[in-house]
């Protein structure tokens, strides 16, 4: 079983927003910042958002500082990527990942659990 499960990717325009969705359960989301990476081809993987598990903390990549909003509800164990005003070069494979007892939220490798991707393709 798949621990995160990521949704709402697809093909857009420049400019245009996309809400990506990541939905966990009570044993892999429920008390775990949740963060949003993305790899696009022939790149290294990338920091995008993190947010603490109470919600009341978050962090952003210079690149989408001001363009994206990472948010969760705990009630339902989901937690959300809003992007807007995408440009060409947000395209790429965005997964989410949990983690419980981590140091830096941009260090993919102290994350716990990961989903399995969704993609994000913006037309120029």
């Amino acid at each position: 079983q798949v621990p995160l499960v990521e949704s709402g990717g697809g093909l857009v325009h420049t400019g245009d927003s996309l809400r990506l969705s990541c939905a966990g359960s009570e044993r892999t989301f429920s008390r775990y910042a949740m963060g949003w990476f993305r790899q696009a081809p022939g790149k290294e993987r990338e920091f995008v958002a993190a947010i603490g598990w109470s919600g009341t903390s978050t962090y952003y990549a210079d690149s989408v500082q001001g363009r994206f909003s990472i948010s969760r509800d705990n009630a339902k164990n989901t937690g959300y990527l809003q992007m807007n005003r995408l440009k060409p070069e947000d395209t790429a494979v965005y997964t989410c990942a949990t983690g419980r007892r981590m140091s830096s939220a941009t260090i993919p490798e102290q994350y716990d659990y990961w989903g399995r991707g969704t993609q994000v393709t913006v037309s120029s």
